[in-house]
């Protein structure tokens, strides 16, 4: 077996499990699951009609590389969504579709990161989504941890980071809408981190699935392909990001997203997944078409969220520390007591079941960013948010003076 799948931590939900492992949950009342970031709203039902009428395509292979439809809709909808300059998001060379945003980081970091270099570390935010991590060890590499803390709004510190990182640095991870605290890095920093990766030949790689989701219809989130059309980078040079029909269009299971920016890194990428084999069926490329080319369901989308947040927010405000993030479905509170026993004790006394933070985290210089915080994901119907709060409430006033 690979030596590197020793150097693999649980994923947070093992952890959970184990956490609330022989608790008696109260049955005369029902669950609510906070913990897991599963959207709940509905798929949009002509995402679902097109699938529908191309069950068909069963009997076709599909391209690694996918039709050029979607790539064409795909680099469309970024040009438009990103304020691109046209025709430099080109559908045959800065596009790559992909079956979700995890399977393509993964892929991503294994096509890259040159196990053979001294010290190949791969960088990324603490908290962070888990397969940033996971990625880097089974490529043969040693991530390298940037704290996330309030203090510095959640976002790492970058001019902090020493210069001998940033020489060994090959990938640097970035998540914007940031899980799971939904901060949003701004254009200037977005600039920093460019001028850091030409000056030390590093990938910048954006996660940005949670792009979609904010609360100012006016005021969307800065993605990294926007700044470098800010900036006359029109190249996208050493820039990738990541974006997912997912969380945008409660299209979870389609498992459909892409891989956009510098062509010189997507065509070595395209090469590993030819052999890699993750290939998008034909019929769900169509039905990605569909979803990428309309903007109603995820205007819609973003109301259901921004109807939760209102509802939710003041309510525990009552007994917690909690902000409205800049983006995304999450709530990232601290809480009164320590994180594992705010979430075991929870679920014993309220059947509402919350993720503690340190799970999201690693403990560095005996620094866990995620501790003593919780995140809180709010897919569920406003009405089950609303209650999940109450209970909330409820608990802390009864396990705090």
């Amino acid at each position: 077996m690979n030596p590197n799948l020793d150097r693999l931590h649980p994923y947070p939900f093992e952890k959970l499990a184990k956490l609330k492992a022989g608790i008696t949950v109260p049955d005369h009342i029902p669950a609510i699951s906070l913990g897991i970031g599963e959207p709940k709203h509905p798929s949009p039902g002509f995402v679902k009609q097109v699938i529908a009428e191309n069950l068909d395509k069963l009997a076709n292979y599909p391209t690694t590389k996918g039709t050029e439809e979607l790539r064409e809709a795909i680099s469309n909808w970024a040009t438009r969504r990103f304020n691109l300059k046209e025709g430099t998001l080109s559908p045959a060379d800065h596009v790559v579709p992909v079956n979700g945003t995890r399977e393509a980081i993964f892929s991503l970091v294994q096509a890259v990161v040159d196990s053979s270099a001294p010290n190949a570390t791969v960088v990324s935010p603490n908290p962070f989504y888990q397969v940033y991590e996971g990625a880097a060890f089974l490529a043969g590499a040693t991530p390298v941890y940037l704290p996330c803390d309030g203090n510095n709004g959640f976002i790492p510190d970058f001019d902090a980071v020493p210069d001998d990182v940033w020489q060994d640095c090959q990938v640097l991870f970035l998540c914007s809408p940031g899980n799971p605290s939904g901060a949003v890095i701004p254009r200037e920093t977005l600039i920093r981190v460019i001028e850091l990766a030409d000056q030390h030949d590093f990938i910048v790689a954006s996660d940005e699935c949670y792009s979609e989701l904010y609360p100012d219809e006016t005021n969307p989130p800065e993605g990294l392909l926007q700044t470098c059309a800010a900036i006359g980078r029109d190249d996208y040079a050493r820039c990738i990001v990541f974006h997912s029909l997912s969380k945008r269009s409660n299209l979870p299971g389609l498992r459909s997203g892409f891989v956009a920016g510098d062509a010189s890194i997507l065509k070595g990428y395209l090469k590993y997944r030819t052999y890699h084999g993750c290939a998008m069926p034909i019929h769900n490329q169509l039905a990605s078409i569909a979803a990428w080319q309309d903007e109603e369901h995820v205007k819609t989308n973003r109301e259901a969220y921004r109807a939760k947040f209102e509802a939710v927010v003041p309510i525990l405000r009552e007994v917690m520390d909690v902000d409205f993030p800049d983006a995304g479905f999450y709530l990232w509170p601290v809480t009164p007591m320590d994180d594992e026993t705010f979430a075991r004790e929870l679920s014993a006394q309220q059947n509402v079941h919350v993720l503690p933070g340190r799970y999201l985290s690693r403990t560095v210089d005996g620094h866990n960013p995620g501790e003593n915080r919780v995140r809180m994901a709010l897919v569920a119907p406003v009405e089950e948010c609303v209650e999940a709060a109450s209970r909330i409430v409820e608990f802390v006033k009864a396990n705090t003076p």
